[in-house]
């Protein structure tokens, strides 16, 4: 197009990824620059504003490492992370909720029933549950890799003085569908708020820069769909202001005393959709 105007660039610019061979990757960027440009027009956007952004970028960049995406934790504090969740969600299958910046790949396996404690600090506590289809029949070789942070609120990557195998597993389910993680209770704890995804973007808006307590979940099984989830402690104080947008009912638990463990229980039901 040889006459570029402010109410054609945006359909020149959209065309030009006409060529995509890839319908959805064509899709996602068509609608990316669609957006784009809407949001530039709709605020009027100048360019000290767009040239602040850009400079955002690069910071984020320049503070990003292999134990660190900054990226993700931008995505995070705007929502985008939880409402990808949500719309990943199936009706009736245990929600999903936000992988957070520190999974990392390769935990090592451990027996089931497992037990973390080691020599942490902290109040003992059991996770348990079982894991099932949504026709509550039983998922016998489903998997499930598990992490959280400790009794100081941090995690492994945080923290020189763990190991980097602590408090983090993966596990097989037994022929019932049923684990057991023998741990300590999860802490609150603030996400980062040293670099600019924080200290840009969100003070100004008075919001919190605490998560609530919880445990972080992979579950896996054939024929069904991933599910990426937390699990959140009902006495938590800051389950109503989540920084992330975490939180979701159907994942909260209360710790139980039972006849038939010796520490506080916390019980939850994973169903699993079909894929």
């Amino acid at each position: 197009m040889s006459d570029i105007r402010l109410d054609n660039i945006t359909a020149a610019a959209v065309a030009s990824f006409d060529g995509v061979p890839d319908a959805r990757r064509r899709e996602l960027l068509q609608q990316l620059v669609q957006h784009l440009h809407a949001y530039a027009k709709a605020t009027r956007l100048t360019h000290d504003e767009w040239r602040a952004a850009l400079a955002f970028l690069h910071r984020a960049g320049d503070i990003s490492s292999a134990n660190r995406s900054e990226f993700s934790l931008l995505s995070d504090v705007l929502g985008l992370s939880s409402l990808v969740d949500l719309l990943a969600s199936t009706p009736g299958a245990t929600p999903g909720s936000v992988l957070g910046p520190f999974h990392t790949v390769g935990s090592p396996w451990c027996e089931n029933p497992a037990d973390l404690t080691r020599d942490n600090p902290g109040e003992v506590v059991l996770l348990r549950g079982r894991v099932h289809g949504p026709q509550g029949q039983p998922l016998s070789d489903a998997t499930l890799d598990f992490w959280q942070n400790a009794a100081n609120g941090l995690y492994w990557q945080m923290d020189d003085s763990q190991p980097p195998d602590n408090l983090r597993c993966q596990l097989k389910v037994d022929a019932a569908g049923r684990f057991a993680i023998r741990t300590i209770r999860p802490q609150p704890y603030q996400i980062p708020t040293d670099g600019p995804a924080w200290h840009d973007v969100v003070p100004s808006a008075g919001r919190s820069a605490w998560r609530p307590a919880h445990y972080h979940l992979i579950v896996q099984a054939p024929a069904h769909r991933t599910l990426v989830t937390e699990l959140f402690d009902a006495a938590d104080p800051y389950l109503a202001s989540d920084a992330v947008f975490g939180v979701r009912a159907a994942l909260v638990r209360r710790y139980e005393t039972t006849p038939d463990a010796d520490v506080p229980v916390m019980d939850i039901d994973i169903v699993l959709a079909a894929a």
